[in-house]
């Protein structure tokens, strides 16, 4: 039982990591975003999807997807472990649980993209 313990006690702190590591890479990326019109907020943490919504020009922006792969990459590095970056579309609405925006999706269901593109290009 003391061993149970320990462990749990370990796995908060090991997720709270990973999440900061993940945010972390997002606000590196959004000076860059920002200076061309855009943004990109940190939506959802599942497992190994990281749901992102790109504002502002980055939604029409043809290299987007180029944006989406080379954020999926820088935390690939970081994290050491494989992840997707999903962007989702809608209406954000802010969930204190998990510490980021939650998306109430338009039309009922999150939209998702095949990421195609350059790694590090900028919008």
């Amino acid at each position: 039982m003391l061993v149970e313990s320990e462990v749990s006690k370990q796995l908060p702190s090991v997720e709270n990591e990973r999440t900061a590591i993940i945010k972390a890479v997002i606000e590196e990326i959004r000076p860059n975003l920002q200076r061309d019109g855009g943004d990109c907020q940190l939506i959802e943490i599942d497992g190994n999807k990281i749901m992102v919504k790109l504002t502002g020009a980055c939604v029409f922006c043809k290299l987007s997807s180029a944006t989406l792969e080379g954020i999926q990459a820088k935390v690939v590095e970081r994290l050491g472990e494989l992840v997707r970056i999903i962007p989702v579309a809608g209406a954000a609405k802010i969930n204190p649980v998990a510490g980021a925006v939650k998306v109430s999706p338009v039309g009922g269901t999150p939209t998702v993209s095949p990421l195609a593109g350059a790694a590090n290009a900028r919008h």
